[in-house]
């Protein structure tokens, strides 16, 4: 029992820390808006040759087998045969873009400045490869992702999907825009389908005698609500909606893979890689490393990413966050192993 007040007292000193931790970040929050801080940081395009990625780990590789002189003679040597290279005009340009999405896909956020950038100097010869990376969530962000995507073959680039883990939902709607679409062996795709799921809990309020009163303009402004009491009309209007949702999905997938058995491909389900396959889901089973290395002979590759750095203060309370959580951590593991 000793033991356990002992651990009591010691959360309410570290709730006491915190919370003073918490008023003195707010206050210099404050301060700083006072002083006429300037808006959210503006981001910039990040860009990495993939191409000199792949030859530094090579080396890396080749050097562990040499002894050490003779690797750093070779590496003079390949510097010195580098820099007499000429660049070559006439290869191609691949562009790598990466999404990996949430319920709201906030991801097409950054995406859409990749691709405006991309756009901006990609040439008719050059590639656009989006490595897909979700199990979808909300239609319009998801709708604007694949209207992003759409962006990419309506300016005559070629638009590669690759999917190394899962694209279903929302997430295949924006693999479906690309010319082609690459899975991993193991890969999850398909899930053409439309979900909608809200807890009610009137029935709880009722017994408790708890009234709730939900105030509409419009027939149908509310179909089903999560506090009052649903109607079969109600139900029924969720469920046309839902329908409808489901047939623009299937027209919208039909428009850019038209060899899709839609009424097989449009039941909610999903497919791993061969089976996805075999179903016209993917045109050919690679993971993206494996693409990318192999374009890499006779392209140059880029990964581009949107970097939006982080105001000071929110990185101040990130970092006093993620402190006093590890101080918590190590103080709770010894009472509990104590208590235990």
């Amino acid at each position: 029992m000793e033991l356990l007040f002992g651990y009591l007292g010691f959360l309410a000193k570290t709730a006491t820390v915190v919370i003073a931790i918490l008023i003195i970040l707010s206050a210099v929050a404050a301060a700083a808006a006072q002083r006429g801080m300037r808006g959210p940081p503006i981001g910039h395009i990040q860009v990495l040759r993939i191409n000199e990625l792949l030859q530094d780990m090579w080396r890396a590789i080749e050097d562990a087998g040499l002894p050490p002189a003779a690797a750093k003679k070779r590496r003079k040597r390949e510097a010195k045969a580098r820099k007499k290279q000429q660049p070559d005009e006439a290869r191609r340009r691949v562009f790598v873009l990466n999404f990996e999405g949430d319920v709201a896909a906030s991801g097409v956020d950054s995406l859409r400045r990749e691709i405006s950038a991309v756009l901006g100097t990609a040439k008719d010869e050059d590639e656009v490869v989006v490595r897909v990376d979700s199990a979808g969530g909300m239609v319009p962000g998801y709708g604007l992702g694949a209207s992003q995507l759409a962006r990419v073959r309506s300016k005559g680039v070629k638009l590669t999907v690759a999917v190394d883990k899962i694209a279903a939902s929302g997430g295949y709607m924006m693999a479906a825009v690309a010319d082609r679409v690459l899975a991993a062996p193991f890969a999850v795709l398909g899930s053409i389908g439309v979900v909608a799921q809200i807890p009610n809990v009137h029935r709880l309020l009722k017994r408790h005698d708890v009234d709730v009163e939900v105030l509409t303009a419009g027939r149908y402004k509310r179909t089903l609500d999560i506090l009052g009491e649903n109607t079969d009309e109600g139900r029924e209007k969720l469920r046309d909606e839902l329908h409808d949702i489901h047939a623009l999905f299937q027209e919208f997938i039909g428009t850019y893979r038209p060899a899709l058995d839609l009424e097989e491909v449009s039941t909610g389900e999903a497919w791993f890689g061969q089976r996805a396959l075999d179903r016209s889901l993917v045109d050919e089973l690679v993971t993206s490393d494996e693409y990318l290395a192999s374009a890499c002979e006779e392209a140059d590759i880029f990964e581009v990413s949107w970097v939006q750095p982080k105001k000071p203060i929110e990185r101040l309370f990130g970092q006093a966050t993620l402190a006093m959580g590890k101080l918590i951590d190590k103080v709770v593991d010894r009472t509990m192993g104590g208590l235990r």
